[in-house]
């Protein structure tokens, strides 16, 4: 053996690679950094179920390029420089490939300013402001999820189909409520240019009573009432809504209304009859591919699969594809790849396209309806609307940037 090992240092080769034993295990890390308490939560925890599901499959299977993907998950309470602070960390600290998250767009907005700078790609999956990939839209950002822009077009085209001409706008007095309501709007106008707006009521991110904002609503008798909340508003909005019998007496439409992560939350306490808008629901369309994924998602974790897990689900098919894609794992590569790249989904194909990042999603529109098979109110009367007509166009978003 001392023979053996005087010839190998002779003729030159290291010894250390064997007497270190086996090479260890190469990672893949993906920050995740999104808000796991309060109100939101009822909507993030699935896109973070839905993402581990995919990356246990992937990592069971071999990895990614022969990397074990690894996931390293923060809470950002809802607060902008928190999340800063995690970002700087997972970046800086940890190392991470990428980063996902967050349902906060604000928290989006200054997350993906930062991984502009540092040059690491940020998957966008739950915050609605049409600037991250719009007006602030750059190389290392990507939305998995729809934006403000696309709920606004798809509103309007399921609006102009109501026979409702006079309205009012109601909503969170934050970035995302003015965003959805001047989107559905002005998309309405030019669909139907007979609207008129009789007037608006803002409240404040949070408000515990919506009842003396209702009140002021009912006294100007509207045909129906746009309302314009976000995550942490939706769900004690719809509540306020049935309890005093708002709901009974206008038309609302509320984007997510529909949504599973707003019904379930609320329970018999939803109000029947809100026209809403959502990317998925676990029981449209009835495809083989989106029970086989309701399938395994409730074998998983004992529960029915919400929009989140769709975006979740997505996203980590994406990375995959990505990265299988790109050849190797690389910032830069990764990005190349991405852009353009279609996958599938329990929806069918979907695209990022690649101008803007933006995936392409189809929308679904639906009234809210007690189900005797399940504790919760559904979606009924659902309509789709396809991707390519809530979309807005690259036009659009040239012009958004031009600004």
């Amino acid at each position: 053996m001392k023979r053996a090992i005087l010839f190998l240092a002779c003729v030159g080769v290291s010894l250390s690679p064997l007497l270190a034993g086996p090479a260890a295990a190469k990672t893949l890390k993906i920050g995740i950094i999104d808000t796991y308490s309060g109100p939101p939560s009822a909507y993030t925890n699935d896109v973070r179920d839905a993402f581990n599901l995919a990356v246990d499959k992937i990592n069971a299977a071999g990895g990614i390029l022969g990397d074990k993907v690894e996931v390293v998950t923060r809470d950002d309470k809802y607060k902008v420089d928190i999340a800063l602070g995690q970002a700087k960390e997972l970046i800086m600290k940890e190392e991470v490939d990428l980063l996902m998250g967050s349902i906060n767009s604000a928290v989006a907005l200054a997350i993906s300013d930062l991984c502009k700078k540092e040059k690491v790609p940020y998957l966008v999956t739950f915050s609605k402001s049409d600037n991250i990939t719009g007006s602030k839209g750059h190389r290392y950002v990507f939305a998995i999820t729809e934006n403000t822009a696309m709920v606004g077009k798809a509103a309007a085209v399921g609006l102009a189909k109501k026979p409702y001409t006079k309205y009012w706008i109601a909503g969170d007095d934050y970035e995302y409520g003015h965003a959805v309501a001047d989107e559905v709007w002005s998309n309405l106008q030019k669909l139907k240019p007979g609207v008129k707006l009789l007037g608006q009521t803002w409240w404040k991110l949070g408000e515990p009573d919506f009842t003396p904002y209702i009140t002021a609503i009912q006294g100007a008798k509207p045909d129906a009432v746009i309302v314009a909340t976000g995550g942490a508003g939706c769900i004690p909005f719809l509540k306020a809504a049935k309890a005093t019998g708002f709901a009974g007496k206008f038309p609302i439409y509320m984007h997510t209304a529909t949504e599973l992560s707003t019904l379930k939350a609320l329970g018999p306490d939803a109000p029947e009859g809100v026209l809403g808008t959502a990317n998925y629901y676990y029981y449209y369309p009835d495809t083989p591919a989106n029970k086989a994924f309701v399938k395994e998602f409730k074998d998983r974790y004992k529960r029915e699969p919400a929009v989140g897990a769709f975006y979740g689900y997505l996203t980590a098919h994406f990375v995959e594809q990505a990265y299988q894609k790109a050849g190797k794992i690389d910032k830069e590569k990764f990005i190349d790849a991405l852009e353009g790249m279609t996958v599938k989904s329990p929806l069918g194909d979907v695209t990022m396209r690649a101008f803007d990042h933006q995936a392409v999603l189809p929308m679904f529109m639906g009234v809210t309806k007690k189900s005797a098979d399940v504790p919760y109110l559904v979606a009924s009367e659902i309509v789709t609307i396809p991707g390519a007509e809530a979309m807005p166009s690259v036009d659009d978003v040239k012009k958004a940037r031009a600004k």
